[in-house]
């Protein structure tokens, strides 16, 4: 039989013998070298993969069982997996190997699946295009001369090739999300704190979060509940953080309020992507959901506190890259010498100007106009959000306010990128659940209607995002 192209679907033929653990290897392998063009992956050992399905093909057939036993998965080249190159994709960690599993690789592994390779990013996960990668530029599959978004867009642009049917991105201030709704797949980022960072390269540290992009909401709340819960080496990890998706087609639009920040929905969005959002809630309303106007003031500030807050944070996470713990190292005068010249030579420009932009904004004398205004703002937007979540069921809004935009038609506009995010962010400052879903298409290009709810609200969400899918006509990816 064809290969699954869905994750449930596929670990029932598996489980059910309709087809074997290599099979489903040797399909992905396949795909991965016809689709090499996308750039989506940085990283594939084919004989591991190979390696790792015989031996989860042998553990099935002395009976064990596991959700994702056998079912590919492709992780950000951001995450730690033991034995596979973690680059960031920058050429500061070229070389190196991790000695250890992030935890949610360890969960991962414990359910089953594949770790079938490392996908592209922004170089450390810092920009909206995949465009900052030292190594390639990854594709759209809808568009090739289009971006993926970022900085998961290899994630997005495997799952959206169909190379995979799950992988993993991280999500600062809309990693997963944009790059989902620049593709036409589903990205969710859980709840601050309900998947464990333990393993994630840091960025910015009260920000980051990693979470699934995968075809389908169910197939993404499989994924969310598998990696979730609880980790004693992450000290931001909630006591309560299991995510279950047992009632997770119960659920019902009927009579359910959702708020739209018409700021999300202002100047900066595109024709096309309204026409499309709006005949989303057209359709919303006809399952019986109120859609009500709301003003979230703190919203105009987003990008501006996300772009204080975030290189702030980078530009502490950072320091640990001096040429002497990690990667290559280029000599200079002195250890100070290495190291400036180490950190001079390989990080890319973004990077570097997010540190020295960070580095800025905590030094004396701006710290208190910059650093500690911005997280004030920060709260600010955080309790808004937080009254509507008391008020509404969920927040709606665009995911992007464009659909994919030409490869390098905004690199030399840094702040046109930036605003990209400008509908994700407030989730991020919050720690609130968020997903992205497609919604339609606008000139044969997807469009992501983002769903965000309230902290540890990941299980409403998931569910309202599965009924809203069901609502939504289906749009098919690219083959």
């Amino acid at each position: 039989m064809s290969v699954p192209s869905h994750a449930v679907a596929l670990a029932r033929a598996i489980a059910s013998r309709q087809i074997s653990v290599v099979e489903v290897a040797q399909d992905f392998i396949q795909k991965s070298e016809q689709k090499a063009d996308l750039g989506a992956f940085l990283s594939v050992d084919s004989d591991a993969v190979l390696a790792q399905a015989a031996a989860i093909q042998a553990k099935l057939d002395s009976g064990w069982t596991a959700p994702l036993a056998g079912v590919p998965v492709a992780v950000k080249d951001n995450i730690s997996a033991q034995g596979q190159p973690l680059t960031c994709a920058s050429r500061i960690l070229e070389g190196y190997v991790p000695p250890y599993d992030a935890t949610v690789a360890e969960k991962l592994i414990e359910a089953g699946a594949m770790l079938v390779g490392k996908t592209n990013l922004d170089e450390f996960a810092m920009g909206s295009s995949t465009e900052t990668s030292a190594y390639q530029i990854s594709k759209n599959p809808w568009d090739p001369s289009r971006s993926p978004g970022g900085s998961s867009g290899g994630s997005a642009a495997a799952v959206a090739g169909r190379i995979v049917p799950l992988a993993l991105g991280s999500d600062t201030g809309g990693s997963i999300r944009q790059p989902a709704s620049l593709t036409g797949i589903v990205g969710f980022k859980p709840t601050y704190g309900r998947v464990s960072r333990y393993g994630l390269v840091a960025f910015a540290s009260s920000l980051d979060q990693i979470g699934p992009m995968a075809t389908t909401v169910e197939d993404a709340a499989l994924l969310a509940e598998i990696v979730s819960g609880h980790c004693h080496r992450d000290s931001t990890s909630l006591p309560d953080a299991k995510i279950n998706i047992a009632d997770l087609k119960s659920g019902s639009l009927r009579g359910k309020r959702f708020a739209v920040p018409m700021e999300m929905m202002a100047d900066g969005l595109e024709p096309g992507v309204k026409e499309v959002i709006e005949a989303a809630f057209d359709t919303l309303r006809g399952e019986g959901v109120e859609i009500v106007p709301v003003s979230v003031p703190s919203v105009k500030q987003a990008v501006t506190i996300y772009y204080i807050i975030a290189p702030a944070e980078a530009s502490s996470n950072l320091g640990r890259f001096d040429g002497v713990r990690y990667g290559p190292r280029v000599e200079g005068d002195g250890h100070a010498g290495s190291s400036a010249s180490t950190r001079g030579q390989l990080f890319g420009r973004e990077v570097k100007l997010r540190i020295m932009t960070g580095t800025y904004v905590l030094s004396a004398g701006y710290y208190d106009a910059y650093y500690r205004r911005a997280q004030q703002v920060r709260t600010v937007m955080a309790d808004e959000f937080a009254a509507l979540h008391r008020d509404f069921d969920a927040v709606i809004s665009p995911t992007s306010p464009t659909v994919a935009f030409k490869i390098g038609s905004l690199s030399e506009d840094p702040m046109a990128l930036k605003v990209l995010d400008s509908c994700t962010i407030p989730a991020n400052m919050g720690g609130f659940p968020a997903i992205s879903l497609n919604a339609g298409l606008a000139n044969g290009l997807p469009v992501g209607l983002q769903i965000m709810g309230p902290v540890m609200g990941d299980e409403m969400v998931l569910q309202m995002a599965y009924c809203v899918e069901q609502a939504l006509p289906s749009v098919e990816l690219p083959q």
